[in-house]
């Protein structure tokens, strides 16, 4: 995302009653922006959302990192795929885990997870072709298992299925369970999430500006709906505000189960 683009997001920052900016993108802490970008956001009293993989904290000019977000007050949402380091290290490549501990134990040192205003949230997602297990069981044992063997602490742990789209969609289809899998998801709807699906509660702005109804719409290159204004520097609040959510396949995945919100 380019300064233009940031500043045209921080300009309908300033116009809207928006409480929430959640940054994400892999790794949003390698735009040479962020941090512009987040102090600003911060002072203008909303709330900060950073996704993050913990690891980049390792890359060079990224050290000081965690002492930025707790500078501002960033909450912190973190991709741990296991709470062992086989698990972890099987998903993300050899060290990732013993190098997401370490920046969990720092966070820590700094009263992520600890005091109020420094919420520290985990992410899970199933390795495979299945829906999660339940939200509130998995969080139990990742606080039992991190805590008791490196003392760490967090907020909460947040399940998603994994969503059929890029690397996951390919290993789908590669592996002949594309068709399995999303019968899989539909015969799991649930009705009950659509009230929390993040779509109803957020506008995604890409890389570009163009706007998506979520992240995943994004990554499959789906933009808001066409009687929509469709670029960020065109925002109107009330239009997009009562916006048809364009919809696909890929949205049972979010209504499955428990939900992904």
């Amino acid at each position: 995302m380019d300064r233009a683009t940031i500043d045209a997001s921080l300009k309908v920052l300033s116009d809207c009653n928006i409480g929430t900016v959640d940054l994400t993108g892999g790794a949003p802490e390698l735009n040479p922006y962020l941090r512009e970008l987040i102090i600003k956001t911060a002072r203008s009293g909303r709330n900060v959302t950073v996704r993050s993989n913990l690891t980049v904290f390792y890359e060079p000019g990224m050290e000081d990192l965690p002492d930025f977000y707790s500078e501002y007050n960033v909450e912190i949402i973190a991709s741990l795929p296991c709470y062992t380091e086989t698990g972890a290290d099987d998903a993300r490549g050899k060290g990732t885990f013993s190098k997401s501990i370490a920046a969990l134990k720092r966070l820590n040192s700094l009263g992520y997870g600890i005091v109020p205003e420094k919420k520290l949230n985990l992410v899970y997602n199933p390795m495979g072709a299945f829906l999660p297990s339940s939200q509130a069981e998995l969080e139990t044992r990742y606080k039992k298992e991190l805590g008791m063997s490196f003392g760490i602490v967090f907020n909460c742990l947040y399940t998603f299925a994994n969503m059929p789209v890029g690397r996951f969609s390919e290993f789908l289809v590669r592996s002949g369970n594309m068709a399995t899998y999303m019968e899989k998801v539909k015969n799991a709807f649930n009705p009950g999430t659509l009230g929390n699906l993040m779509c109803r509660h957020l506008i995604n702005v890409g890389w570009d500006g163009t706007l998506y109804d979520c992240d995943f719409n994004q990554a499959l290159g789906i933009a808001v709906d066409k009687n929509c204004p469709r670029h960020i520097r065109d925002y109107d609040h009330a239009v997009l505000s009562g916006r048809k959510i364009v919809m696909g396949e890929h949205c049972f995945v979010c209504s499955a189960g428990q939900g992904s919100t």
